[in-house]
């Protein structure tokens, strides 16, 4: 029997679009007819931005459906409304607790205490995935737009952040529910990058850093990747050296396009071959990751929600 709904938990360096991967995967499932809460944990409003929907309060808020007739839900989930509500349902202070909250004691406990600052984020996001009503679990599936590779092993090992605060009591007995959750088979740790050296590398030591503590790592998703401009004879012919001025002048000529921009065009196909030549070899690295990869393409027109469809469809998503 399931602990709790599906867990997606999205990450990727600085840069690589995670936050667009997460909408995308939300989008993908709410298109299969599934009822998605699209979480995001790190107050830049990204989800907010990316749907083009004022700036999301502390509460869950429908942004988007799905073509298979399915909801995304949104929530943006703030660290010290999650404390007043855990003091609320934990030790029912109720106006006590926002109390505290105007002496900046919320502040202060998680500026010092890290660790119970990611429980509480987490906490909301392990209650909303076992939340349950009438028909089984409210969401079918629960995705979070989590912190970059760089610290998301910290960020879900919840357990070993809190061990030196709290032994026992009612924030131990959360981290171990959350730790439960995160290392059980509804989960799933997806990780974003483009095709570059340092991304890919990231990617390679979080995949080892997440396995190394027991979180379950679901795909590689290989975003923004450019795809190939250059007709194959015209590719053939610049890795030859065979295509000289001369000859893409004369067929501008027939074109009657100027000449005199042989020399920049065959210097743009040069350089958008060594991309190309790049982005193959990162993918070569990758494909000895162990994980499945999935390809999503440069959007040249930008994000909006018709983007966000369409990389829905070449998502595909998790069952």
């Amino acid at each position: 029997m399931a602990l709790s709904t599906q867990l997606h938990v999205v990450t990727g360096k600085g840069g690589t679009g995670k936050t667009t991967v997460a909408a995308a995967l939300a989008m993908s499932l709410a298109g299969k007819g599934k009822k998605v809460l699209l979480c995001e944990v790190e107050g830049r409003q990204g989800i907010a931005q990316l749907f083009d929907v004022p700036p999301l309060p502390y509460e869950e808020r429908k942004i988007a459906v799905g073509r298979g007739g399915g909801e995304v839900f949104a929530l943006a989930i703030d660290p010290e409304a999650a404390l007043l509500e855990y003091l609320s349902m934990y030790y029912r202070l109720g106006r006590a607790g926002k109390a505290l909250d105007r002496f900046g004691i919320i502040d202060f406990a998680t500026t010092i205490a890290p660790g119970v600052r990611d429980v509480l984020l987490t906490g909301k996001v392990y209650e909303a995935a076992r939340r349950r009503d009438d028909n089984g679990f409210t969401y079918d599936a629960v995705i979070m737009d989590a912190p970059p590779t760089g610290r998301i092993t910290r960020f879900l090992n919840v357990n070993s952040e809190v061990a030196g605060l709290a032994k026992v009591g009612p924030i131990r007995r959360q981290a171990d529910s959350i730790m439960q959750m995160m290392r059980s088979p509804e989960t799933h740790v997806h990780l974003v990058t483009v095709l570059e050296e340092m991304p890919v590398q990231e990617t390679i030591d979080g995949i080892a850093e997440l396995q190394s503590a027991r979180l379950p790592v679901g795909q590689v998703i290989l975003n923004l990747v450019r795809p190939s401009l250059l007709a194959v004879g015209t590719r053939e012919a610049l890795e030859a050296g065979s295509l000289g001025p001369a000859k893409v002048a004369k067929s501008l000529a027939k074109a009657s396009l100027d000449g005199a921009a042989a020399s920049a065009l065959i210097a743009g196909g040069s350089a958008h071959l060594e991309r190309q030549r790049l982005q193959a070899g990162q993918r070569e690295i990758l494909e000895d990751c162990g994980r499945p990869l999935v390809e999503l393409p440069l959007l040249s027109d930008g994000i909006d929600l018709g983007a966000l469809f369409d990389l829905a469809e070449r998502l595909g998503g998790p069952e």
